[in-house]
């Protein structure tokens, strides 16, 4: 029998395989046996929602009214955020938007201002 490899994404040593793919049913992650994947040389683009890529220390604006959890407030349309951090996670963004203070955003409500 031959050892399965860990999972490519989180390492757990739990995965099975199902027909040619290697899944970990830990985090979901779906993977073929063959692919190398090296998480040092990955990078992740991040893009706003019209696909322009992001970077560290951008600014931008919302492009959509987004409601702010465990509040009754809301962060408009048009709202310009200065100097963002980009992240790994669900929500790809920190940024402090005035008003409000520090938050985490999803890139596919924002837009890249360009100068």
């Amino acid at each position: 029998m031959n050892a399965l490899s860990p999972c490519a994404k989180c390492q757990s040593v739990y995965v099975y395989q199902d027909s040619h793919l290697l899944i970990c049913p830990e985090c979901g992650y779906e993977f073929s046996p063959d692919a190398v994947l090296d998480n040092a040389d990955e990078t992740q683009v991040i893009c706003d929602a019209y696909g322009t890529p992001l970077n560290d220390g951008d600014s931008m604006t919302i492009i959509k009214d987004l409601k702010i959890k465990g509040s009754s407030n809301v962060v408009k349309v048009g709202t310009k955020i200065k100097n963002i951090r980009l992240t790994t996670g669900d929500h790809n963004i920190d940024c402090k938007i005035p008003s409000v203070g520090q938050m985490g955003l999803k890139s596919e409500f924002v837009k890249k201002i360009t100068d």
